[in-house]
């Protein structure tokens, strides 16, 4: 996990390093400073004169400047570090996302992913920061204090023997006890998540079937498990604090009870003033340190959850991969499926398409009409290799889609899918994602074929109409032509869509289906609809029923040989749909 979360810190390596090596310098001053002090306020008791108190005095200013410096200095570096590590980390986790297939994006939930890309990037940032200034800089602290303890007094240095163990058992039952809790409050936090994204994506149906309180609560119910959890590991983690307290005040106890009267039994000779307000403040910083270990533990469990499921993002392969020597040419739009199985994923109960053979000839106009969960989307998802057959082959162009370079093949398999989305941005730049060089001119020419400029141009900005964010400000129709239209401008050998009409009327689906016949003769299309006046008049119609081919053949063929398409056509055509 370690290995691949320190990828991400690259050409922030150099503030990595220096931030410790600026901390060590800092510790170094600090734990000399007491020890200075010491020797001043012996030489003050032995009554020296007042050049020795201002050459002591210059010292201790000039090292306390020593160690703003080096403080200051670790600071910015660690920002600078931390800052670009958790921006590497966001990049690559974005990277990663977008490599993937469809079977790799169904492993994980979209809220899921947004909480690793936030708070999980946020406490692991947090951890990183501690890590590479705190955690360097306490152990040290510890380190550093208690050699100058001991050089000041041995015997005196003992009572650290005896508080330092208390408070590090304590505190390790406290963290271990903290840990598996925030282990698993992660998973409430999708959760939460997954509530917000579900409610604000659906506020629509949410509105119009009066269901605000059903969600109010539900967001309530994983609202208070979260916190619920993080009240458990807060209660656990107050115990800190007198804790804390208990061993610095023994501390105290110890070193004022025993350290004075040393100093009178020695006369000043085994141990003096000065020496004994320096193991007190060496004392304190060990102490404090220790307390600094815990809150970095505290984090560091917090964030090892966050870690392990962005490690768990970042290392997870996508199922599809460009070959050793990918084709790069498409040659024509011709598709063949050749004894083609396909399962979402190795643990679903049965496959979704079972034993496809299916011949389309390149320019060909297709219809595909099935009922819900007959495998239509299924069947075309693998033509632009979205997903990968589990058995079978399905070729395009005469070539295992296999032994294609992905890009070079999706660009020629241009898919409108069944959920349409567009992008935040002028009608302009979602259109230009078909094609990032097309003209005004071109733009214009494919929405006039798409039925799209007509609405385009009644808006007061034309083609520089800002889309909102989903499309929410045009219609269903509207958004189905636009992404019609941007299909078109990638100018495809295979153009699919996947019921990409069902909100328009018939008669401007009939418009459509007329300019793809006379405009790009040359294209092989591909319609799922369920309105047969869709695909009646394609050169080949696919009937499909819960995976399989039932019956492949033209519109008058089909209502002689195929039930179930006999059945729509009748259904449809005795219920006026035709006739609108």
């Amino acid at each position: 996990m370690i290995r691949t979360l320190s990828k991400s810190i690259r050409e922030y390596k150099k503030s990595t390093i220096l931030t410790p090596v600026l901390i060590a310098g800092e510790v170094i001053v600090e734990c000399t400073i007491p020890f200075i002090t010491a020797k001043l306020v012996t030489q003050i008791q032995n009554g020296c004169e007042l050049t020795v108190i201002l050459q002591y005095g210059l010292l201790l200013v000039l090292m306390a400047c020593l160690s703003l410096g080096f403080g200051a200095a670790a600071g910015h570096h660690c920002a600078v570090a931390s800052c670009g590590f958790a921006k590497n980390l966001r990049h690559d986790l974005y990277v990663s996302v977008q490599k993937y297939s469809f079977s790799n994006i169904d492993k994980f939930s979209t809220s899921s992913l947004v909480t690793r890309l936030t708070t999980d990037v946020s406490n692991v940032q947090m951890a990183f920061m501690m890590l590479i200034r705190t955690a360097i800089r306490c152990p040290l602290m510890i380190i550093f204090a208690l050699v100058m303890a001991i050089l000041i007094s041995p015997t005196m240095s003992l009572a650290f023997a005896v508080i330092v163990p208390i408070l590090a058992v304590g505190l390790f039952f406290i963290m271990r006890s903290a840990h598996p809790i925030f282990k698993s409050v992660f998973k409430k936090y999708d959760n939460l998540n997954n509530s917000i994204q579900e409610n604000v994506h659906g506020m629509r149906v949410v509105k119009s079937f009066v269901r605000e309180e059903y969600e109010q609560e539900k967001f309530k119910n994983a609202s208070d498990e979260v916190a619920k959890d993080f009240t458990r590991a807060e209660k656990i983690l107050a115990l800190n604090s007198p804790l804390m307290q208990f061993c610095f005040n023994a501390q105290m106890l110890i070193i004022c009870f025993f350290g004075s009267r040393l100093v009178v039994s020695s006369g000043g000779q085994a141990l003096n003033i000065g020496e004994m307000s320096s193991l007190l403040t060496y004392g304190t910083q060990i102490l404090m340190s220790l307390m600094m270990v815990s809150m970095i533990i505290v984090m560091v469990s917090m964030s090892a959850a966050s870690a392990a499921r962005i490690a768990e993002v970042l290392r997870e392969e996508s199922s599809i991969v460009n070959p050793s020597a990918p084709v790069m040419n498409v040659a024509d739009g011709s598709i063949i499926f050749k004894n083609v199985s396909f399962r979402y994923s190795a643990h679903a109960g049965k496959d979704s398409l079972s034993k496809i053979n299916l011949y389309i000839a390149s320019g060909e106009t297709v219809g595909i009409i099935g009922g819900t969960g007959a495998g239509k989307t299924s069947l075309i998802q693998l033509i632009s290799r979205l997903y990968d057959v589990t058995e079978g082959s399905v070729m395009v162009g005469g070539v295992d889609v296999r032994e294609y370079d992905l890009e070079a093949l999706r660009n020629q398999v241009s898919v409108v899918l069944q959920k349409n989305i567009l992008f935040s941005g002028t009608i302009k730049e979602n259109l230009r994602w078909g094609d990032p060089d097309a003209t005004e001119e071109e733009m214009v020419r494919i929405c006039k074929l798409a039925q799209a400029d007509e609405f385009i141009s009644s808006f007061p900005k034309g083609y520089d109409t800002y889309i909102e964010q989903g499309g929410t400000n045009v219609s269903g129709g509207q958004k189905q032509r636009l992404c019609i239209a941007r299909a078109l401008l990638k100018k495809p050998k295979v153009l699919i869509l996947d019921d990409s009409t069902s909100a328009v009327d018939t008669k401007t689906d009939a418009l459509i289906r007329k300019a793809f016949a006379e405009e790009i003769p040359d294209t092989t299309k591909i319609i799922i609809a369920q309105r047969i006046s869709s695909v009646e008049h394609a050169d080949k119609i696919v009937v499909m029923d819960g995976g399989r081919i039932e019956s492949v053949g033209n519109h008058e063929e089909l209502l002689k040989i195929s039930p179930i398409y006999r059945e729509v056509y009748e259904s449809q055509t005795n219920g006026g749909e035709d006739h609108e």
